[in-house]
């Protein structure tokens, strides 16, 4: 094997092991995002408003991490990503502290910022490997957040204890602690002249090539999986709470969506292999229906834990699978541009999404916040169909 092989080899388990660390800090943002919300809002309506910010920061910070991890490299983009979640979790401790609702916000922002340059390690991932294992490259690297599922609601519940007056404090510490133990394997990456450069400035030409139809295709199917997966998931704590049941147990519900999301990604790399990206995306959307279906149908601890459970499974199948086709269908020259471009519509649905969840929530309810989600998933599926049917499927089915 090749200096340069096993190079990208060493980058690569050095970004495996730093994305499972900072993936840790998002399950322990889907619980905190709501119960600090809840613990600070002015009215019940804005309670989501924190997991919104942070979604929305992602769509302002998407294209210029992309941008800038293409002129400086993956490790500077990162590195800068892990120092960015450390300072905004020591704001949103402080936020607690002094019981600052606009102050939450802001460290959410920041936050979000911070996850949407960890979104970027699946790419990384398929820089590093060739062509054909790319599927798996990108599944393996996905499957880390496997072990992020169990850490980052463990981690949670083991901070509430260290500060039991104001327990939300010792959380948000230690998701700034989970940022600084990213930055060591973070120094072992090495990936220089595995991505393409990015542009100096954007211009019309380059913007066409985000309009050709299976980088669009791939963008729109992310940002559905992305976009339901945030409608449904986003506002479960509340809805828990607000049927009666405990925090713990709705953090429960969370650790098992989390584990839904991931635990299926080596799969669904062998899966893309044998049938395609288009198969394993229209398995993730009816599945993504059906999740919404369960979530309409009760109340009840089973409901919540089954809708969510599926409804992890679906994005996974749906997200992977268009992370497939982008990767598939934008040229090395192209890459840093459309996987911002990607990302950033990625987060202004994603921030649409948790914002409307809170209303619709708080106000119709949780069956038919479920409704709509089935509603938006029938009209993309419907889009997806007929676009199928115009292309071929080996132009889109991935690597």
């Amino acid at each position: 094997m090749g200096p340069i092989t096993q190079q990208r080899r060493g980058s690569y388990v050095a970004l495996l092991a730093a994305n499972t660390l900072l993936a840790s800090m998002m399950p322990m943002l889907i619980i905190l995002g709501g119960l600090g919300g809840i613990m600070l809002t002015p009215t019940p309506v804005l309670a989501t408003l924190p997991a919104s910010l942070q979604a929305l920061a992602g769509l302002l910070a998407a294209t210029p991490i992309s941008l800038l991890m293409g002129r400086r490299g993956r490790r500077f983009g990162f590195l800068t990503g892990a120092a960015i979640g450390i300072f905004g979790g020591m704001l949103a401790a402080f936020a607690i502290t002094t019981e600052s609702f606009s102050l939450l916000c802001m460290a959410h922002m920041i936050l979000g910022a911070a996850l949407a340059s960890f979104q970027f390690f699946r790419f990384a991932a398929a820089e590093t490997a060739p062509v054909q294992w790319r599927p798996m490259a990108i599944s393996l690297m996905m499957t880390s957040g496997l072990i992020a599922a169990f850490v980052g609601p463990q981690m949670f519940i083991w901070a509430q204890t260290l500060t039991r007056e104001a327990p939300l404090v010792g959380a948000y510490a230690a998701v700034s602690f989970l940022g600084l133990l990213g930055l060591l394997p973070l120094g072992l990456v090495r990936m220089a002249g595995v991505q393409g450069p990015a542009p100096r400035r954007i211009t019309r030409q380059s913007l066409a090539v985000l309009m050709q139809p299976p980088i669009v295709q791939a963008v729109l199917l992310a940002a559905t999986s992305q976009g339901i997966m945030m409608l449904l998931m986003a506002p479960t704590t509340i809805a828990m709470i607000g049927c009666g049941f405990s925090g713990s147990l709705a953090a429960d519900v969370i650790r098992w969506h989390v584990v839904a999301m991931f635990a299926p990604s080596l799969l669904t790399g062998v899966l893309i292999q044998y049938f395609g990206a288009r198969v394993i995306i229209g398995i993730g959307l009816s599945l993504l229906s059906l999740a919404a279906l369960t979530a309409a149908h009760g109340l009840t601890a089973p409901h919540f834990y089954t809708s969510l459970v599926i409804l992890g499974v679906g994005w996974n199948f749906g997200f992977i699978g268009a992370t497939n086709l982008l990767t598939a269908a934008a040229q090395p020259e192209d890459r840093a541009l459309a996987q911002g471009a990607n990302d950033t519509v990625i987060a202004l649905v994603s921030a649409a999404c948790a914002f409307a969840s809170g209303a619709l929530v708080t106000g119709p309810g949780w069956r038919v916040l479920a409704l709509v989600a089935l509603s938006l998933l029938l009209a993309v599926g419907v889009v997806n169909l007929l676009s199928g049917q115009k292309r071929p499927s080996k132009t889109l089915s991935g690597p």
